[in-house]
């Protein structure tokens, strides 16, 4: 919890809009309790990260009192209670569980708006268009971490189709490269030391990188503008400078 706190602090000094976590049973969802990355088991470790109801309320205070929104993807409809119980302004629908069925049903009950990630998803089209919730899907590649290649953006539609992108790339190249196709909601893991333990460290981005990326963030979004050339007023100063004109070297003829 001390370290939750830690990220929630550095999150919202640095200007994130939000702080998410995941809320689940290690034992419901790796039932087998194996964890498997690059040939170790991560299970024990994971599980130390599970949350209880009461750790989820004191995190979502902590955050109140930051300044900084608090969100969570719960796996399953009882920790979808405990974030309702919380009064959380949306939810998270994790790309594991855009096919349970009766979980995705429970969180578009709650009528509030919901954020997807795709990871994994097949296809075609995109999922629950038949809701009449607010749905903002996220491009995601579910490879940890993703390597650039595996992006293929060229055929990625962020103004119709995506809202976002849910980025599991090493830096903020991918984040960037998603903001000037039309990106509006960009999620990155965030670390206070990619050294730490546990397996999303290594492609996290650590405070000073994530400051970069917010505030760079921003500023491509500034710089996009609507996309509408124009002659700006504050181009009236270098007009007066440099504009052409037509000067007659003698007395014109009324």
């Amino acid at each position: 919890m001390v370290r939750a706190k830690r990220l929630i602090d550095q999150a919202a000094r640095l200007g994130a809009s939000v702080w998410k976590t995941q809320v689940y049973e290690v034992a419901k969802v790796f039932p087998t309790h194996e964890i498997l990355v690059n040939g170790r088991n991560w299970y024990e470790e994971v599980r130390q990260t599970q949350l209880t109801k009461e750790q989820v309320f004191e995190l979502a205070d902590y955050c109140e009192h930051a300044g900084i929104e608090f969100m969570a993807s719960a796996f399953d409809t009882e920790r979808l209670g405990w974030l309702e119980e919380v009064g959380v302004k949306r939810h998270k629908i994790a790309s594991r569980t855009i096919s349970d069925k009766d979980y995705v049903k429970a969180v578009l009950s709650t009528g509030k708006s919901v954020i997807v990630s795709l990871g994994m998803w097949p296809g075609p089209g995109l999922p629950f268009l038949q809701s009449t919730t607010k749905i903002d899907f996220l491009y995601c590649v579910s490879k940890y971490p993703t390597e650039l290649s595996d992006l293929h953006f060229d055929r990625v539609d962020f103004e119709l189709t995506y809202s976002g992108f849910s980025d599991h790339t090493i830096g903020i190249e991918a984040s960037m490269m998603a903001i000037v196709k039309g990106a509006r909601i960009i999620e990155k893991h965030f670390t206070l030391s990619r050294a730490a333990k546990g397996s999303d460290n290594a492609f996290s981005l650590e405070p000073e990188p994530m400051r970069r990326m917010v505030n760079d963030l921003r500023g491509v979004s500034v710089a996009l503008g609507d996309g509408v050339k124009r002659a700006y007023p504050s181009e009236a100063p270098a007009m007066l400078k440099m504009g052409k004109s037509l000067v007659a070297a003698r007395n014109l003829p009324a």
